[in-house]
């Protein structure tokens, strides 16, 4: 089971997009660790400099997105010697694989870090299967519990 599928010709669309573009025309997107703990996957993200309340987290179908948004901090009318920061919208959409809770999806933004926990679905966990044994020695009879 995976968490999250991998287009590669998406993600080459996005590098040479935040080549091309002039980065405060386009928003490059932060940093991001995927890896599962336990019985669920964690997504964290760099976001530093975002307003927790531009923060939005959307579950659908599989599909998780994470938008959020940064404002300049430059007072009104400054002429930018160099200007590398990005500004604007960013998002990010991940598929999910099956066998996740996507309705049990929970998030933490803490020090400039977005941390998303997905939980694997109970019927998706691994378990037990016993085996019963026949009187005779001759047969067994496996049942899913």
């Amino acid at each position: 089971m995976s968490m999250v599928r991998f287009d590669p010709f998406r993600e080459i669309e996005q590098f040479a997009n935040g080549w091309l573009d002039e980065p405060s025309r386009r928003p490059r997107w932060a940093a991001m660790d995927a890896f599962k703990s336990g019985d669920a996957y964690q997504v964290r993200m760099d976001l530093p400099g975002i307003d927790e309340d531009s923060l939005e987290i959307t579950a659908e179908n599989n599909t998780l997105t994470v938008r959020a948004r940064r404002e300049t901090d430059a007072p009104k009318g400054a002429e930018f010697l160099m200007r590398e920061r990005p500004v604007g919208t960013f998002a990010r959409q991940m598929v999910l694989g099956d066998g996740l809770d996507v309705e049990s999806v929970s998030a933490d933004y803490r020090n400039g870090v977005l941390t998303v926990t997905i939980p694997v679905a109970e019927h998706a966990k691994p378990r037990r299967i016993p085996i019963a044994r026949a009187t005779g020695g001759d047969r067994k009879v496996i049942e899913a519990g």
